[in-house]
């Protein structure tokens, strides 16, 4: 009998010694800490790659370096996570909601408290769009809170959603390939190499998406 396609997700390591977790984690091995180690083409290709980044957010965040740092910082993590949880035996952290709306609230929680303490006037700008009408401000007040408030709920469910819809198709085409004649193997095959780059596109372009609401949440206190 076939399994749930879910259990693809379930955690793999007794609860005693769980280290699914831990896989969040890994891109600290994978990282490259150039004062550490010695040069090489990949520290190069992730200082290239970095300093890519920040010429791509610093027109969103003019004035604060600090959020341009916390941008790219952000954008790496939730990379490494989507990219490792693509490796077979490795736990798919960024396919959780437990991961990504904790991560996701953390940073907007971080983000709101600077604002706040630092330039709470453009918080309240942004509450009243211009042109507003005098009996619907308080309306809009309203609005305006309820969808800064639902934010890391909406980063979560869009990371998660899209990490678990490709790794159920995965599975699902793994699945078959075991149980598909002959004939028709190689074109699963194929179809499941095609499914696995794009997933890998996937895991950076949400990692990406990700990052560029989070600057441009932070834009509506720093501009």
């Amino acid at each position: 009998m076939m399994s749930n396609l879910f259990s693809i997700f379930d955690p793999a390591s007794p609860s005693f010694f769980s280290v699914n977790w831990s896989s969040s984690l890994l891109f600290i091995l994978l990282y490259p800490v150039i004062r550490w180690v010695s040069v090489s083409r990949y520290n190069k290709m992730m200082k290239n790659f970095k300093v890519y980044l920040y010429s791509e957010f610093k027109p969103l965040v003019q004035k604060t370096s600090f959020i341009l740092l916390v941008s790219v910082s952000v954008l790496l993590f939730v990379m490494f996570n989507n990219v490792m949880g693509l490796l077979p035996y490795v736990f798919t952290s960024s396919a959780h909601l437990t991961f990504s709306l904790s991560f996701g609230l953390v940073v907007w929680a971080a983000l709101m408290f600077y604002g706040w303490a630092h330039n709470y006037n453009n918080l309240l700008v942004h509450l009243i769009p211009q042109g507003t009408p005098m009996a619907l401000m308080p309306f809009m007040v309203l609005i305006e809170s309820v969808s800064n408030i639902i934010r890391p709920g909406t980063l979560a469910v869009r990371l998660s959603a899209n990490m678990v819809a490709g790794h159920l198709l995965l599975s699902l085409l793994s699945s078959a390939f075991v149980i598909s004649p002959l004939l028709i193997a190689p074109l699963l095959m194929a179809a499941d190499a095609m499914l696995m780059m794009l997933e890998v596109a996937v895991a950076f372009i949400q990692s990406y998406v990700f990052s560029v609401l989070v600057t441009l949440y932070v834009a509506e206190f720093t501009g």
